[in-house]
């Protein structure tokens, strides 16, 4: 089994001591966001969580907590872009605090097990492409060595995220526009020594310089493993997506980075109802369970081939 911690939050930033609490207990309990009174019990045992994948804006919070996780695998992606807060307004100083931690977090793990993401991209008349490029060259030189993956993808403005970004005059930018841009990004990230990839974007970027990526990334988990891995491609994500399957920990609306692109969370006033409701001491992120909720045990099990490959 491959963890996701978590593509709906930010775990390690808000949550890390209920994440730890269940890594000890081994156990979580995790609710069906299409059926809201389905609730699956998920075994935590090293035994049967092949890797955990990290994904996070601030994962200072591991950093203290490193020693809990010694019989797991696991690699963060650490999102770390150029926005103000306009855009994301509950982080702390990147200069001061994120670059720093993302830098001790790849001294204490090493370069291969910490990806950078740089995304999602947008523009608009404060944010231009021009911005971008500094913004990614600066914090490319900082990370340099730190990391050898740099990930990039473009904000999508669906209907959740149209409410986040309204009257941030986000313009869509053109093909040709694009491929020059992320060009640009992928000659920068080749000099401070970094493969750049695109996340789920459904233009072809290879020109460019850039090759699709993936977040729950199979040769990568199968490179730490040392042995090879039977898992398919994650049919629930989107079709450019190219994550393979893994369990999700976390619950949507309850991230409290408040970033203005978020897909993750549908309005404030629910973040706070939701994020009222922690309890690190809880199975179950952010909420109780209640007399219609029904636990079943989800079936997991290790992922690893038993023959083993050498890399």
């Amino acid at each position: 089994m491959i963890l996701s911690a978590s593509r709906r939050t930010d775990l390690p930033n808000y949550y890390a001591e209920w994440f730890f609490n269940r890594i000890r207990e081994g156990f979580l309990y995790v609710r069906n966001p299409m059926n809201a009174h389905q609730i699956s019990r998920v075994d935590l045992s090293p035994a049967v969580v092949d890797c955990i994948v990290f994904w996070s804006k601030n994962p200072a919070p591991l950093l203290r907590r490193l020693d809990s996780l010694r019989d797991y695998m696991y690699y963060i992606q650490f999102t770390l872009e150029g926005y103000g807060r306009d855009i994301e307004p509950h982080l702390p100083d990147k200069k001061a605090v994120l670059i720093p931690a993302f830098q001790e977090l790849s001294r204490q793990l090493g370069p291969r097990r910490m990806v950078w993401r740089y995304d999602p991209i947008l523009f608009n008349p404060r944010y231009t492409p021009d911005y971008h490029l500094r913004a990614f060259e600066e914090i490319a030189g900082q990370l340099e060595g730190f990391a050898d993956r740099a990930v990039i993808s473009f904000v999508d403005l669906y209907a959740k995220t149209r409410r986040g970004t309204a009257g941030l005059d986000i313009r869509e930018p053109e093909k040709a526009e694009l491929l020059d841009f992320a060009g640009q990004l992928a000659e920068t990230a080749r000099r401070h020594g970094f493969t750049l990839e695109s996340c789920a974007e459904a233009i072809d970027l290879a020109p460019a310089g850039v090759r699709h990526g993936s977040c729950i990334d199979k040769a990568l988990i199968e490179e730490l493993l040392g042995c090879r891995l039977k898992v398919s491609r994650d049919k629930t994500q989107r079709p450019e997506c190219g994550c393979f399957e893994s369990i999700d920990a976390g619950a949507y609306n309850t991230c409290r980075n408040g970033c203005k692109y978020c897909y993750a969370n549908f309005s404030p006033q629910q973040v706070e109802r939701n994020a009222g409701l922690y309890d690190p001491e809880s199975p179950i992120l952010c909420g109780t369970l209640g007399p219609e909720d029904v636990v079943t045990e989800r079936r997991v099990s290790s992922l690893k081939e038993t023959q083993i490959s050498l890399f």
